[in-house]
Parts: structure tokens; C-alpha cells; sequence
């Protein structure tokens, strides 16, 4: 049996697509958010992992009505008065233990009220969208948003 170098090179293309798709399934990454209600673009948030442990700052408003020089009015911890922009939204996040899709285990800011929540965050669609849950308790008391992947 002979082989064709065409079924190499195919089978190595497939072979670094997996990788690279298995790569981009993980929180890391630049991600679009949209608000609840209208719908409409609303920041970029850079999502960053050290030693295992996944964080996110706000790396630029999107939303034409939130000023630049936003800061977090009702957070009530250290973040209080502070620009947004930089922001850190999402701290101590880690891959499940028991779940190789899911990152858990830490917390997320919602800066219109200033309260954080437990975050749960699930890659979908390949690593192209984030579905991230905020809750407080157990996951089935919260809501979800989906991020859409920018890079």
C-alpha cells in the first residue's frame, strides 16, 4: 500500500485545525458583550489566563451613551469611584474539575449595580461565542449572556 502525499498533508491540516479549534474553546480570548435590554454592542472584555486562573478587564465601552471616563457609581468594594475602562469584571475563574468545558469557581462585576455574582462560563459554537452565567447560590438562580468572540 502506497501513501499520497495529499493524504498527509490533509491529515495534518485536520490534525492542527482540531488543535487550533480545541485552543479557541477556552474563556481566553477578546470577547463582545450586548446589553440585556437594547440589544446593542456594549464593551470589549479581555480575557486573560495565569497559572490556570482566568481573568477579564474592560478593555474598551462600545455603547456611544456610556462616557469614556465611566466609573463603577455603586460598586461597594475597592472598584468603587474607578474608571471602568481597565476594569477588572471577571476574577478566579478555573476549568471544572469535573467538567473539562466549563470554567467555574469564580466571581463576576455587573457595574449597573455594583454586585458581584458567582460566573460559570461555557465556549460554544467551536470557542466563537462564551455563554456566561452570573449567579448567587446555585447556577439555576442566575441569567446568562453570550459573548461573541473578537479574537
Amino acid at each position: 500500500m502506497t501513501r499520497h502525499p495529499h493524504h498527509l498533508i490533509a491529515a495534518l491540516g485536520l490534525g492542527l485545525f482540531a488543535a487550533f479549534a480545541h485552543a479557541q474553546a477556552t474563556p481566553a480570548g477578546l470577547w463582545k458583550t450586548i446589553d440585556d435590554e437594547t440589544r446593542k454592542e456594549k464593551s470589549l472584555i479581555r480575557i486573560t489566563e495565569a497559572g490556570g486562573v482566568f481573568s477579564g478587564k474592560l478593555e474598551k465601552l462600545l455603547d456611544p451613551a456610556t462616557p469614556a471616563d465611566a466609573v463603577c457609581e455603586k460598586c461597594s468594594d475597592e472598584r468603587k469611584g474607578k474608571p471602568l475602562l481597565g476594569m477588572t469584571l471577571v476574577k478566579g475563574v478555573r476549568q471544572s474539575d469535573g467538567d473539562k468545558a466549563l470554567w467555574d469557581g469564580g466571581e463576576i462585576l455587573d457595574p449597573n449595580n455594583g454586585k458581584t455574582y458567582k460566573v460559570r462560563m461555557t465556549p460554544a459554537e467551536s470557542g466563537k461565542t462564551l455563554a456566561v452565567r452570573g449567579y448567587i447560590g446555585a447556577p439555576l438562580l442566575g441569567r446568562t449572556q453570550t459573548w461573541f468572540r473578537v479574537e
